[in-house]
């Protein structure tokens, strides 16, 4: 594990540890995250003053071809009430990911400087957002950054009313042409829809 220095030069990512920390220091700049995703880092921490920085060998994956939709969700995607909208209202959608009660978790890692920095690489155009609608209320949604290489990185979802969420992300997923969904860590809700464990440096061939 580095500090970042003045220059803040990212360190190798082989230099992690086993559990996948790099490096610690840094800002939340557009230019140093944009960086870092496209060096397979990604910024996971619960204090803005100490900005910790990833790259977990293996990495969750989820190919589009693999993703597994339950006749379930089959039916649920047919007989929906849901809209499903890309980038109409960011803010709303990393808030509400803000808010959201998480089993074993008693704060939350998008911190207030999290949510200043991903709006702004919204703005830019980097980071991407899907809202889930039910009678025009936002009950479901995801974000992440779209490193335009045709490699999506999910960075967190929420929602309000059962299947909100997954109608949301696999309705993402069947309507664009990404080549992987970089789901960065386990999750057994992500296993279930098709993403697996790939090996560190396979991942990293996919952002070049």
């Amino acid at each position: 594990m580095d500090f970042l220095n003045t220059s803040n030069n990212f360190p190798d990512v082989s230099q992690a540890t086993e559990d996948g920390l790099l490096a610690v220091g840094g800002d939340l700049s557009p230019e140093l995250l944009l960086d870092a995703y496209q060096k397979g880092i990604f910024p996971w921490f619960e204090d803005d003053n100490t900005i910790l920085w990833w790259s977990p060998d293996p990495r969750f994956v989820l190919f589009p071809e693999d993703l597994k939709v339950s006749k379930s969700m089959k039916q649920v995607l047919r007989n929906t009430d849901f809209e499903v909208t890309v980038n109409t209202n960011f803010e709303a959608v990393i808030n509400a990911c803000a808010a959201a009660n998480r089993p074993g978790q008693d704060d939350t890692w998008i911190t207030k400087g999290m949510i200043e920095a991903y709006t702004k690489l919204n703005q830019l155009g980097y980071a991407k957002s899907i809202e889930v609608w039910l009678d025009k209320e936002l009950v479901g949604g995801l974000y992440g950054i779209d490193l335009n290489n045709g490699v999506f990185c999910g960075e967190s979802m929420f929602t309000k009313v059962s299947n909100a969420s997954k109608v949301g992300f696999i309705s993402f997923i069947q309507n664009t042409n990404y080549k992987l969904i970089d789901c960065q860590v386990y999750t057994n809700h992500l296993e279930s829809l098709g993403a697996i464990d790939i090996p560190r440096d396979q991942f990293l061939k996919y952002l070049i």
